[in-house]
């Protein structure tokens, strides 16, 4: 096989070496169940311990406020779920984007079946929702904000800091959740500094393998369990942890490289990108100019998307044609940012790592320029 030019990395990363060999150790000599009380038990117990401090160290937090899930959707689902629960006497207003992940749109969706009013902020034509949107849509009676840090599909950064103190100011007891699967690794975050109460991570979205998800519960803040029956996370998800890949986790987190200097490097690599893709005269970008470095949109207008996909696939270039929940369906984000069928049809999403090159680039625009030869499709 050729060599692989992924660039996919927003649906999910390659596990970095690191990852790998702490999910073998765990699998093969660490074993045991960390809820036992023996010596095995206890260096999976162990295991579970260090990881959660690399996360807690990583996010500037305790470490007794990290919760193991099973991924980033569980902990979406637990924070959200959870944060409605617990301030349901006190009202049931519900702040959200149009442009969340399915697993923040849809909890929320069946809220609202259940007599919760929810108010959804729709972004502009460059996927950007401002502070003020939110200072409009956030009442006194709110319970409840739930936003992305970095949007999954054109990369746009929500002022999700000014949440918080927006909270405040309207006199707003909210919970404020922030879901930061596409952000942590890349930004740095700062519980503190972002005013959230409840945000969610994912380990393979930072190289880390799949199986195994974090949820920041701010000291103080009672959501009731989400999984019950055998006590584990302090009662908050019962079952038994998956060791192997919590330890992939926080030696993932251990092995994130300085992240400014990655996000400048990436950043190069996308910048190079659009310039060699502002080379075809059928091409649109439709990420927003201070967009994260690590998520490039575009339309390649004529063909569609899966078109394009599949015959890159055929040069070994792996990319997206739109969220990997979406399975191939046009993208909500784009039409929610008010673009044509056209453009919504044609999109592509290309996600970067710190592994990606430019010559990964430079066979991306091969592949494309091949693309050109194709007949073009009807949209």
């Amino acid at each position: 096989m050729e060599r692989l030019i992924y660039l996919d990395n927003s649906a999910t990363t390659k596990p970095c070496s690191q990852a790998v060999a702490a999910a073998l150790t765990a699998m093969e000599s660490c074993y045991g169940n960390p809820s036992s009380l023996y010596e095995f038990g206890m260096q999976a117990e162990d295991i579970l311990t260090d990881a959660r401090q690399s996360i807690a160290k990583a996010l500037c937090s305790r470490e007794d406020e990290i919760y193991f899930t099973s991924c980033g959707s569980e902990s979406n689902n637990t924070a959200i779920f959870g944060a409605a629960e617990a301030l349901r006497r006190t009202a049931k207003h519900i702040v959200t984007t149009t442009i969340e992940h399915p697993s923040v749109l849809e909890p929320i969706a069946a809220l609202e079946q259940k007599g919760y009013e929810v108010t959804r902020i729709s972004p502009d034509a460059k996927g950007f929702i401002s502070a003020e949107q939110f200072e409009k849509a956030i009442r006194e009676d709110t319970v409840l904000v739930s936003a992305m840090y970095v949007n999954n599909e054109v990369g746009s950064v929500l002022p999700v800091e000014k949440i918080k103190s927006i909270c405040q100011k309207k006199g707003s007891k909210a919970l404020v959740h922030i879901d930061c699967v596409q952000a942590f690794g890349k930004l740095k975050i700062n519980v503190s500094a972002l005013g959230a109460d409840l945000i969610s991570l994912s380990a393979h979205k930072i190289h880390g393998i799949k199986g195994a998800g974090a949820l920041f519960i701010k000291k103080g803040v009672r959501i009731p369990a989400f999984l019950m029956g055998g006590g584990q996370e302090k009662g908050l998800r019962s079952g038994t942890e998956a060791v192997p890949a919590i330890a992939a986790f926080g030696a993932a987190v251990k092995a994130l490289p300085d992240l400014q200097s990655a996000f400048e490097s990436v950043l190069k690599i996308k910048t190079y990108c659009i310039e060699k893709l502002k080379e075809f005269e059928n091409v649109v970008i439709n990420s927003p100019e201070n967009a994260s470095p690590y998520i490039l949109n575009f339309s390649f207008l004529g063909y569609r998307s899966e078109t394009v996909l599949h015959h890159l696939e055929r040069y070994f270039v792996c990319v997206s044609s739109g969220s990997a929940c979406s399975k191939g369906k046009g993208s909500y984000v784009l039409r929610e940012m008010g673009l044509s069928q056209s453009l919504v049809d044609s999109a592509i999403r290309l996600s970067f790592s710190r592994d990606t090159t430019l010559s990964d680039i430079d066979e991306l625009i091969a592949g494309l320029k091949t693309a050109l030869k194709l007949r073009k499709s009807r949209i």
